[in-house]
């Protein structure tokens, strides 16, 4: 018999395929503007962080770097890795009416991170319906404001790709190398590209929840900890940051919610990170790890793993049980959370230590650097274009790992999950001392 490929294997492979595919297509003269000369390291680099919707490239200007066919092919893969080459298989597998058989439920199962494979059909096709109509509304939005700065045709141009670029949080542009700096004082547009993200990285799951049900006190459970951390950490960066922004007086209210919003993890920046102060860039990396929501389009360790350690340490110092909603939380999930987090804390330490051994840069730097490129954010310290080609490559690797997840990546080399205990073997238990 015929053994097939894990979820866990074919997941991770897809992307590093079409990462591949763009990486060639990007490099090739057909993508550039006649006087420009791309490496191949900086067009992997730029593919990578497109698949992987982040937003950090050594190619400052894109919009300068690249002709029309390039900017598409961009847009192409940030839409691939918003939805994940999983979800547009299969979407593409409907439109043809071939019959999706359980190995493929399963993989959308794990792909989006769902509990069950039940569903996993209607699912994907909510999934690119809600896509394909939240970015056509941010489409038509955008069109009226950038109408007054570029003649229509490459109006449209700038609003499709803000628009897909915003939903997906992937913080990539073709405004130029100041990002969307000069658009700071557009007010309308800086609400609608963080209304964008916000719902972009609420996740697919809640905002199909919030459009059937209507009510919050219908919603799940997984909605309501969704809305309730998320809506607590946009307050909580933007209270930070006004903070932090009386030392180094850089930015307004507006821009300093816009910032608490883009932090989690889109990647568009209104004003200067390299001139942000301490306190700011401690804050900002917090975010950054913490990231969105689970099958969302943004990256980090998820809200929901955010209220579980909340949750975990409070049961534990006030002895009492992990519950929530008069629910008890799974020991597998609070397992799965401790491996999450700490995985991601020895990946970040690991390749800070390798970039700081291979080039001299700054500890803060390499910090937000790391922890941007495996949260899936984008915002950089301008970093990214002073690294050399290895610490590119760390960088991107560093991507990858992000957006197919830590865990999905751990479970490669483990033939036996879920793990289940031999009904002969029993082994004593040894109580480890700690703290």
């Amino acid at each position: 018999m015929k053994k097939r490929l894990s979820p866990y294997v074919i997941i991770p492979l897809s992307f590093v395929v079409i990462n591949l595919i763009g990486t060639l297509i990007l490099y090739l003269p057909i993508s550039h503007q006649e006087t420009a000369d791309v490496k191949f390291v900086d067009a992997f680099l730029l593919s990578t962080s497109a698949l992987t919707v982040t937003g950090l490239t050594s190619i400052m200007d894109i919009s300068m770097t690249f002709n029309t066919f390039g900017k598409v092919v961009i847009a192409v893969l940030i839409q691939i890795g918003g939805l994940s080459v999983i979800t547009i298989g299969v979407f593409l597998m409907i439109l043809i009416g071939t019959k999706i058989n359980i190995s493929n439920r399963l993989l959308i199962k794990e792909s989006m991170n769902q509990v069950s494979a039940k569903g996993a059909v209607k699912l994907v096709k909510n999934i690119v319906l809600i896509t394909l109509s939240i970015e056509f509304i941010g489409f038509v939005l955008n069109l009226f404001i950038f109408m007054s700065y570029y003649p229509f045709w490459e109006a449209v141009g700038y609003s499709a790709f803000h628009s897909i670029s915003t939903f997906n949080n992937a913080g990539l542009d073709i405004f130029g190398s100041q990002n969307m700096i000069p658009f700071s004082g557009e007010i309308i547009l800086l609400i609608i590209s963080m209304i964008m993200i916000m719902i972009g990285g609420l996740g697919y799951v809640v905002i199909y929840d919030i459009l059937t049900k209507r009510r919050y006190k219908k919603l799940s459970i997984h909605s309501k900890i969704v809305l309730k951390v998320n809506l607590c950490l946009w307050l909580f960066g933007f209270v930070m940051f006004m903070i932090g922004q009386l030392q180094s007086n850089q930015y307004t209210p507006l821009e300093a919610m816009f910032l608490s919003v883009s932090a989690r993890t889109a990647g568009f920046k209104v004003t200067d990170m390299t001139s942000l102060s301490t306190l700011s860039i401690v804050v900002l990396v917090f975010l950054m790890f913490i990231g969105g929501s689970p099958s969302s389009t943004a990256g980090g360790i998820k809200t929901t793993s955010l209220y579980v350690i909340y949750k975990s340490i409070k049961g534990y110092a006030f002895g009492k049980k992990t519950i929530t909603y008069n629910r008890y939380i799974a020991d597998e999930s609070r397992y799965k959370v401790y491996i999450l987090v700490t995985s991601m804390l020895a990946i970040i330490f690991t390749s800070i230590v390798v970039i700081l051994i291979i080039q001299p840069l700054s500890l803060e730097e390499v910090l937000v650097e790391a922890v941007s490129a495996i949260t899936n954010t984008g915002l950089s310290m301008d970093t990214t274009q002073k690294l050399y080609s290895t610490s590119k490559v760390i960088i991107s690797l560093l991507m990858l790992v992000g957006r197919v997840g830590p865990l999905t990546v751990l479970l490669i080399f483990n033939r036996n999950w879920p793990l289940k205990e031999s009904k002969h073997v029993k082994y004593l238990e040894e109580r480890i001392m700690i703290g």
